[in-house]
């Protein structure tokens, strides 16, 4: 399947997912790994209630992780027109919370909707959707303080999991897939708290970034209290950083901030150890929640990051 061609989303009625990855608990499907075999990859399908043809949506992938020491799904968008045998090549966009049952499906349809060539507000790119083991464990630092540990107890992750992005994840797409050196990184709650963590701490990960309502109330606000080194502070002159943020309250411990206000203090961190970069931007939208605001920031955020080039 790899290279296969993507059909376009059609005004079609009701469709149900056939396949889309182990990874997710509604219904989908993948071919268990042989033990000789590092990698696997199966289509994404949906059919029409009437069982006909099989619509392909994308590509599924499966690989083992030595770092996390466990199996990892990814889920694939390739671009329309899409070949292996030709030498174009694509920027990717990397979407945490990457599941079908999560945000892979509704991202994958604007990355295809800003890739129509009467809208041509994003180049055509590859999406790959990282699904999920345990987001509590892979997107939270190690808790210091007791409450934290008791609320979350598999959190402490992060650090295993961006090593398995940078010296796994990335060298397989990029192996597996004919890629540029454009790298974005899409985040939200949790998954914007590990995207706030290599903004600030690896910034070289990725050159954009779309951060929405990133909970960085954990560990009572560390991450806002970062010092940077001199090398990161150089990298982030060169980053372009979205960030939203919704009519949300405050986090979920250590005191009443409200999470508009981390995620302000957030964009005036980046912009104090960057003043240089006029790409870096906070949108809020009082009118969404944090459940809501996943749709509408990746379409804003979306439009932003190519208004910069």
């Amino acid at each position: 399947m790899s290279g296969k061609k993507l059909l376009p989303f059609p005004a079609l009625p009701t469709f149900v997912v056939t396949a889309i990855a182990s990874c997710c608990s509604t219904g989908l499907m993948a071919q268990q790994l042989n033990d000789s075999a590092l990698r696997k990859e199966d289509p994404i399908t949906i059919t029409t209630s009437h069982g006909r043809k099989p619509f392909v949506l994308g590509q599924v992938r499966e690989f083992y992780s030595t770092i996390l020491g466990e199996k990892r799904n990814l889920n694939i968008y390739l671009p329309e027109g899409y070949g292996q045998n030709d030498s174009t090549r694509f920027p990717v966009i990397y979407l945490l919370d990457g599941s079908a049952d999560e945000d892979f499906i509704h991202v994958a349809g604007l990355v295809q909707y800003f890739n129509f060539p009467w809208i041509n507000q994003l180049p055509p790119c590859i999406l790959v959707g990282i699904c999920n083991v345990d987001r509590q464990r892979d997107f939270t630092s190690t808790p210091t303080y007791q409450e934290e540990k008791e609320k979350f107890p598999h959190a402490g992750g992060s650090a295993a999991f961006i090593e398995f992005l940078e010296k796994e994840l990335k060298p397989f797409v990029q192996e597996s897939y004919k890629t540029t050196s454009q790298a974005t990184l899409i985040g939200q709650s949790l998954g914007g708290l590990l995207a706030t963590e290599i903004l600030l701490k690896q910034p070289h990960l990725f050159n954009r970034f779309i951060i929405i309502s990133p909970s960085l109330w954990w560990n009572n606000r560390a991450l806002l209290q970062h010092e940077f080194t001199t090398e990161q502070q150089e990298t982030l002159t060169t980053r372009q950083v979205y960030i939203a943020v919704g009519n949300e309250g405050p986090g979920v411990m250590f005191g009443n901030t409200k999470m508009e206000t981390d995620a302000k203090n957030l964009l005036q961190k980046i912009k104090r150890a960057a003043p240089q970069n006029k790409n870096f931007t906070l949108d809020y939208f009082p009118d969404e929640t944090h459940a809501t605001i996943g749709h509408p920031a990746v379409f804003k955020g979306f439009r932003y990051l190519q208004s910069r080039h």
